[in-house]
C-alpha cells in the first residue's frame, strides 16, 4: 500500500498541475478487468487488475502547418494478487501527428517500472529482480461515427534489453539473465459521451530471455494477457 502511495500522489499531483496551465485536451480514468500471467514453465494463473491512467495535450499542434501535438502522460497498474503479478508504473512524453481531424499517428517515449512476483522453485521462494524499461511504442488512434465519437487505438512495441534491480523483499541470488527479445501490443475500442469515455482494452506482452545460470527453467520468461474495460473524464 505505501508504494502504491508513493506513485499515485505524484502522478495526481503532476497530472492536476498541468491541467490549467498547459492542457487544451486531456484523459483521466481507470480500467478494470483480468490479467493472465505465465512464467516460464509454471502454471498460468489469472486474476483481477486496475489501471489508473491520464494523457494531457501539452502543445496543440497545426495540422496545417505539419506541426504534432505534444503529448505527456502515465499510468499505474496493480494486479489483486501480486505473488502471481507484477505491478506497473510508467511515464510518458510523445507527438502524434493528425493526417486529418479523424485520423492521427505517433510515438511515445516511455519510461516503466515492473515489479516482478516471486517464483515458487522446488517448494521454495525465489526472488526475481524487478525491471526498469525504455519502450518507443507506435501509436494510431481513429475517431468515427457520429460526430465522431466513437474510437479506436492501437500501439505496438518491440521490447529493449531490461535494466534490472533488486525487490524490496531481497535481491535475486541468480546472475542477471540474457535479453533474448519481447514485444507489447495493446487494443482499445470505445465511445465519448461528452465528458466521459468508456472503453475496452486488450493487452499482451511477452519477454524470451535465453536458457541460463541466470534463468533456469526459463522462470524469467513472462507472457501475460490482459482484457479490461473501463470509464474516464475527457476535459
Amino acid at each position: 500500500m505505501n508504494l502504491c502511495k508513493t506513485h499515485v500522489i505524484p502522478l495526481c499531483f503532476f497530472l492536476l498541475a498541468t491541467v490549467p496551465a498547459y492542457c487544451q485536451r486531456g484523459t483521466i480514468g481507470i480500467d478494470v478487468g483480468q490479467t493472465s500471467d505465465k512464467f516460464g514453465g509454471s502454471a498460468r494463473n489469472t486474476d483481477l487488475v486496475g489501471d489508473l491512467n491520464g494523457q494531457l495535450v501539452v502543445v496543440q499542434g497545426s495540422e496545417k502547418e505539419g506541426n504534432p501535438n505534444v503529448v505527456v502522460g502515465g499510468e499505474m497498474r496493480f494486479p489483486s494478487n501480486t505473488q502471481n503479478h507484477a505491478s506497473e508504473y510508467a511515464l510518458f512524453g510523445g507527438v502524434m501527428f493528425g493526417a486529418h481531424s479523424a485520423f492521427s499517428a505517433g510515438f511515445h517515449v516511455q519510461v516503466r517500472k515492473i515489479l516482478v512476483p516471486p517464483s515458487t522453485e522446488n517448494g521454495e521462494t525465489l526472488n526475481r529482480d524487478n525491471m526498469e524499461l525504455l519502450e518507443l511504442p507506435l501509436v494510431v488512434h481513429y475517431r468515427f461515427g457520429p460526430g465522431r465519437n466513437a474510437f479506436v487505438e492501437a500501439q505496438g512495441a518491440p521490447e529493449f534489453k531490461p535494466h534490472f534491480k533488486a525487490s524490496s523483499a531481497g535481491a535475486s541470488p541468480l546472475p542477471n539473465p540474457n535479453f533474448d527479445y519481447g514485444y507489447t501490443l495493446r487494443g482499445s475500442v470505445g465511445y465519448i459521451f461528452g465528458k466521459w469515455y468508456a472503453r475496452g482494452n486488450y493487452e499482451t506482452r511477452y519477454f524470451k530471455f535465453t536458457q541460463s545460470s541466470g534463468n533456469p527453467n526459463g522462470l524469467y520468461n513472462w507472457r501475460t494477457d490482459a482484457i479490461t474495460g473501463g470509464v474516464g473524464f475527457v476535459f
